[in-house]
């Protein structure tokens, strides 16, 4: 895979940059008890979706650019956990729990589709 962009141009990092960016002004009006509890958990969980990505992008073998995603794809599903919580714990309303789990969704299959890409390239490379 030729990179012809920077990390920036990325749609999976950007994604990941903004629902990070949602959860965090979330996360932030709740009281001080919630927040040290499941929203710290929280927030750590999204930030790291864009983290992995980033830190995976740098990296020169697609072996260990792949391997990043899996931990941002781990880190998505963990977020995806703590959204069910905050929702479950009336933390959230019912439209920010969908759009929240819908904009996670979405990114899902974005990074399962680079993930895939990332497959395909090792397979054809020597990197």
């Amino acid at each position: 895979m030729k990179e012809n962009f920077v990390l920036e141009d990325l749609e999976i990092y950007q994604s990941s940059l903004k629902i990070g960016e949602i959860i965090w002004i979330t996360v932030m009006k709740w009281k001080y008890f919630e927040r040290k509890t499941l929203g710290e958990q929280l927030v750590r969980a999204v930030d790291s979706i864009a983290a992995n990505i980033a830190e995976g992008y740098g990296r020169f073998f697609y072996k260990d650019r792949k391997q990043f995603c899996y931990y941002s794809r781990g880190s998505l599903m963990e977020t995806k956990t703590w959204i069910t919580k905050a929702h479950a714990r009336k933390l959230i309303s019912e439209d920010e729990f969908e759009e929240l789990i819908g904009q996670l969704k979405s990114l899902h299959m974005k990074l399962n589709t680079y993930i895939k890409k990332l497959k395909e390239n090792s397979a054809t490379s020597n990197i």
